[in-house]
């Protein structure tokens, strides 16, 4: 909704004389005289929003942020304290913006210094570049700032990660359809092969002949029940119940040899 802006003499008259008004007046015009306060204002906090534009969030979101912390200074203001509204209102409303960037905007959150240092080495390093001629190296924002290169470095490092890339987005310098999750390595099933071989040897290897010879007719064979019963010379419904026994046993040897290496790795 776009608002009407006003030059900021007249703003500035016209809410020093809106706020003395609602000083003494009743609390349905006091609240109808601080709306016309927030509604002339605007203008500035959407000013103030705009110096986060291109940061990855959208502007209307912003506007609503720096909207809602003028609406909160304008009800706290004590006119006792002096006629600009402004000079206790923008310091709020830019507090606000730093914090919903600060707490709501990173969709991978870096550790709390890090996000308050990011500030100062970008003031830091636009100072230094003209200080210098020249973009000044990490170690030179570091020794300004007062931390360590390290902590300058995991601040460059984290500049994307409010809005970081897609894994879907087209890897620089590759084709048109060569993404960045073409890049991701797919499962190997060897290994899911080699962990089943590594947890049931131990466990076959303490079952009877019998039920290693029924297991491996069942499942290396690929057997039915019924030709496994005919070869034994017992019924259908006992080799279904001695599968149901052999795996039984399996899982009970599995589930305690787990528990033993974990009580073991505690110990």
């Amino acid at each position: 909704m776009p608002y009407k802006t006003v030059p900021s003499d007249e703003r500035k008259q016209r809410t020093a004389a809106l706020l003395a008004e609602a000083v003494d007046a009743e609390p349905a015009r006091r609240a109808m005289l601080l709306d016309e306060v927030i509604v002339i204002n605007i203008p500035v906090a959407h000013a103030l929003a705009s110096r986060y534009r291109n940061r990855g969030q959208p502007r209307e979101e912003l506007e609503q942020v720096a909207c809602l912390a003028l609406t909160k200074a304008v009800q706290n203001f004590d006119p006792a304290r002096g006629d600009d509204l402004l000079v206790f209102a923008v310091p709020s409303i830019l507090g606000e913006l730093k914090r919903y960037f600060r707490d709501a905007t990173w969709t991978v959150r870096p550790p709390r210094r890090i996000q308050e240092l990011r500030p100062r080495i970008a003031a830091t390093e636009e100072l230094l570049t003209q200080k210098l001629g020249r973009p000044p190296r990490p170690s030179e924002v570091a020794a300004e700032v007062g931390c360590a290169t390290e902590d300058v470095l995991e601040a460059y490092e984290c500049a994307t990660l409010s809005t970081p890339d897609s894994l879907h987005e087209t890897a620089p310098g590759g084709d048109s359809d060569y993404a960045w999750i073409d890049r991701l390595p797919t499962e190997d099933m060897g290994f899911q092969h080699s962990e089943a071989v590594a947890v049931l040897a131990p466990a076959c290897r303490r079952l009877k002949m019998r039920d290693r010879e029924i297991l491996r007719m069942r499942f290396y064979e690929q057997k039915t029940q019924q030709q496994i019963a005919d070869e034994l010379g017992v019924t259908q419904v006992q080799v279904s119940r001695l599968l149901q026994r052999i795996l039984t046993d399996l899982r009970k040897e599995i589930s305690g040899r787990r528990r033993r290496t974990t009580t073991k790795k505690a110990a």
